[in-house]
């Protein structure tokens, strides 16, 4: 019986310095494991994920979120609060995710308005000048492309006046105008629509230039002009897109909890 003891006593040690070395390697590989159960970063990790705007804005605004639920922490912790239970007291402060989600989104929806509306503006002037001296020659050549172009550019100036007006009107509203009036709750889904509505008649008019361009005698200039509009229907449609998911979130309702970051 001696002789079993003092070879299983050995092999029991192996085991159990085995078990202990995987759990501290296990610990030591996951050093994200120590920061799953912080109540600051799952919340600003739950805010992230459930706001939806300009990328640079919203960075802006989670980091301003951030440092505010340190500073409240670090303030808890200089009372003599436990690290611990002053972050549970700072994010009990700042209020639940559901509860800052309508107003920082809003501010969020507002910025992404100001965005499409600024890359309309932007862009639609700069193509109708890129636009011009190929009308303007082709109205000599061919037939199709001088009629092309007709159509091209009184639909085109309709849009660029639209977009200039609707521009100039979204960044009064959300811009000095806001701090005395409220911005209209439907103006950024008619951002959105504009911008749409923008987009596609870009895609069309370099669809009309791609067609058109080997009937006219400065087609370099319509192939390039053409290509200009395409990535600007890019851009533009992108930011359209983003304004129409952003303008179909939930409105802040009444009396809802004002957003950190804008305090």
């Amino acid at each position: 019986m001696s002789a079993d003891r003092a070879t299983t006593a050995p092999r029991q040690a192996a085991l159990i310095a085995d078990h202990v070395t995987n759990d501290v390697a296990d610990h030591v590989a996951d050093p994200v494991a120590e920061h799953v159960d912080d109540p600051v970063d799952g919340y600003v990790a739950d805010l992230t994920a459930a706001l939806h705007g300009p990328a640079r804005t919203k960075a802006r605004m989670i980091t301003e979120i951030r440092d505010g639920l340190a500073d409240t922490v670090a303030a808890y912790a200089d009372d003599g609060v436990p690290r611990e239970q002053a972050a549970h007291l700072a994010v009990r402060e700042f209020g639940t995710v559901e509860e800052l989600v309508p107003s920082c989104q809003q501010e969020l929806t507002i910025a992404q308005a100001q965005h499409t509306a600024r890359a309309v503006a932007l862009t639609v002037p700069f193509l109708i000048a890129c636009w011009y001296p190929i009308w303007a020659t082709g109205r000599g050549g061919a037939g199709q492309l001088a009629h092309g172009s007709d159509l091209l550019t009184a639909a085109l100036v309709g849009v660029s006046a639209a977009a200039a007006l609707l521009a100039v009107a979204t960044l009064a509203a959300t811009g000095a105008l806001a701090r005395r009036l409220p911005t209209p709750r439907r103006l950024p889904l008619a951002v959105a629509w504009t911008g749409t509505t923008a987009s596609v008649a870009m895609a069309l008019s370099a669809l009309t230039l791609a067609t058109a361009s080997p009937l006219g005698t400065n087609w370099p200039l319509a192939v390039l002009a053409g290509v200009l509009t395409a990535a600007s229907h890019g851009l533009v449609a992108a930011s359209a897109r983003a304004c129409r998911r952003c303008a179909r979130l939930p409105a802040r309702p009444p009396y809802a909890q004002e957003c950190p970051a804008s305090r």
